[in-house]
């Protein structure tokens, strides 16, 4: 019985060690056989040229593609490493031009959502020259507010609003929020030339160059841009009844249609867009002029005031820089307004919100074509590769009218070069 009982184990034990064998065996032919990792590029990062269409032409036998391999971080630490972040994120820091560099512009951004979105126009629209105000919706996560934070605290020439506003759609918390930035910004020790506003969705579709170079131009050197008309009789309601802000949400009109008094100083009220680009003299008069200021506090309760004041005021004759016959000359923003379909555009590619198009990348070419400043809107979380393509065109822009050399962390894109369907990284950047 003891002699059965060792032959048992003793077979047991062979048993075990023929199956430890073949299992090595078997592993090490499949590991062998396995097929190597691709080194095709196209795994780890997009070719542009699939998808962007208004790319310029690549060197024959090669194909744009973006130069990231890894995925970019957009969320900065309390410790990050400055010269590292502005490298990996592609920030350009250094004037590209002597033209630029003496005429610098300041940028007010208002922000509520999408980070990432956010950094992107960010570093679209960056030099070191400008200077840049950037207002937080109040009501943002205090994550969201705290990487902003984090990112602006690694350029001199970036800050946040001494005083955010909880901004409610059509409320006088908009318009409040540029007029805190703009008294942050006259406190600037760069000497700004003009202000430019924008949203967290714009997008630049001129250069810094292209912008300077606009707003410089004969029709609008030393003058306003706010484009707009004499309020029309179909808004005469945003201003001839009162309305409030409804727990940060919306504006309602207030009570039971309460009628407003007139304009002070027996102005006359136009109605506009929102976006403007606009002198250092004429902000300084906002910000002193008991005219001005006498219309902010009329504006409280109006509805969308942002679309009032600054038209307005451009039609003073004694403001600074002001346009008195304007109307809507000024190339400040490509927008696709729903009820514009089938005159000034041809139909949203994207989808419609609150009757303004959010871009997707069938809508490109007729932003380009329409040569604005800027463009809106763009969401990275809807349509991210139109934000991804037009951003890939205006860095390559940018770039082509650059008078310093190049560094090559200033490029989003590189060529690679195709044979046999294989791509091979032509400048070595990405491994």
């Amino acid at each position: 019985m003891v002699q059965l009982e060792n032959t048992k184990c003793s077979f047991l034990f062979c048993l075990g060690i023929c199956i430890l064998i073949c299992s090595a065996i078997y592993l090490k032919a499949k590991i062998f056989n396995a097929p190597l990792p691709t080194t095709d590029l196209s795994s780890q990062s997009p070719l542009a040229s699939k998808t962007c269409d208004i790319l310029p032409p690549a060197t024959p036998g090669f194909k744009w593609q973006r130069k990231d391999c890894k995925k970019i971080s957009y969320e900065p630490k309390p410790d990050t490493n400055c010269t590292l972040l502005q490298s990996e994120l592609h920030f350009i820091m250094a004037p590209l031009s002597k033209e630029e560099e003496d005429f610098p512009l300041a940028f007010i951004i208002t922000i509520h959502k999408e980070l990432e979105t956010f950094v992107r126009l960010l570093r679209a629209i960056y030099a070191p020259q400008n200077v840049y105000c950037i207002h937080i919706d109040d009501k943002a996560p205090e994550e969201y507010k705290t990487s902003v934070r984090n990112l602006s605290a690694c350029f001199s020439n970036v800050f946040l609003a001494s005083v955010n506003e909880k901004v409610t759609y059509a409320g006088f918390s908009r318009l409040q929020a540029d007029i805190n930035c703009m008294k942050d910004l006259v406190k600037s020790p760069i000497k700004w030339k003009r202000v430019i506003n924008l949203c967290g969705q714009d997008f630049p579709i001129q250069s810094n160059l292209e912008l300077v170079r606009y707003m410089q131009g004969s029709e609008w050197k030393d003058r306003n841009m706010t484009p707009g008309i004499k309020q029309p009789s179909t808004m005469k309601h945003r201003t001839e009844l009162q309305y409030e802000e409804v727990k940060g949400t919306h504006v309602a009109p207030k009570g039971k249609g309460q009628k407003k008094g007139p304009p002070p100083h027996s102005l006359t009220i136009y109605f506009g867009t929102a976006y403007y680009s606009l002198t250092r003299s004429f902000v300084e008069f906002v910000l002193k002029d008991p005219v001005a200021k006498d219309l902010l506090e009329w504006s409280r309760d109006t509805f969308s005031p942002d679309e009032h004041y600054w038209v307005t005021l451009n039609h003073i004759k004694e403001a600074p820089g002001s346009y008195v016959d304007g109307e809507w000359e000024g190339n400040i923003r490509a927008i696709k307004w729903r009820d514009q379909e089938g005159t000034a555009h041809q139909g949203c590619k994207g989808q419609y919100i609150r009757d303004i198009c959010v871009f997707g990348i069938g809508d490109l070419p007729w932003i380009i074509e329409k040569e604005s400043m800027f463009a809106n809107k763009f969401e990275t979380a809807s349509f991210p590769e139109a934000l991804d393509c037009l951003e890939l065109w205006h860095r390559h822009k940018v770039l082509q009218h650059a008078t310093v050399p190049i560094q090559p962390s200033w490029r989003l894109t590189t060529e690679v070069e195709v044979i046999n369907s294989t791509l091979i990284l032509k400048t070595g950047d990405c491994v």
